[in-house]
């Protein structure tokens, strides 16, 4: 079911429809919201030309990364576990006769 939220960025407000829960989504956009504030204030003080435009692609690539992270130590997690497991199995299959 499709369903409207609404977040504000840069005293702007921007609606988009989901077709996901919405809960989902409001917390999606907050985390946008929270990203893009944590731009501001990094940049604000060294940089006054600073737009909205850049404050927005620094926010996407800062989530971008963080996502890559994520993506790679789940890797790496889900391999260590392969292999624990996979020496589980040939200690069993060892040890059972």
């Amino acid at each position: 079911m499709e369903q409207h939220v609404t977040i504000d960025l840069f005293g702007q407000s921007y609606t988009f429809k989901t077709d996901s829960e919405v809960f989902r989504a409001v917390e999606v956009a907050d985390f946008l919201v929270k990203e893009v504030k944590k731009v501001e204030n990094q940049h604000s003080v060294k940089t006054l030309d600073i737009t909205k435009f850049t404050v927005l692609i620094l926010a996407a690539l800062n989530i971008t990364n963080e996502n890559f992270e994520i993506k790679k130590n789940d890797s790496v997690f889900l391999n260590d576990i392969s292999q624990r497991l996979n020496r589980i199995i040939s200690t069993l299959d060892e040890n059972i006769v």
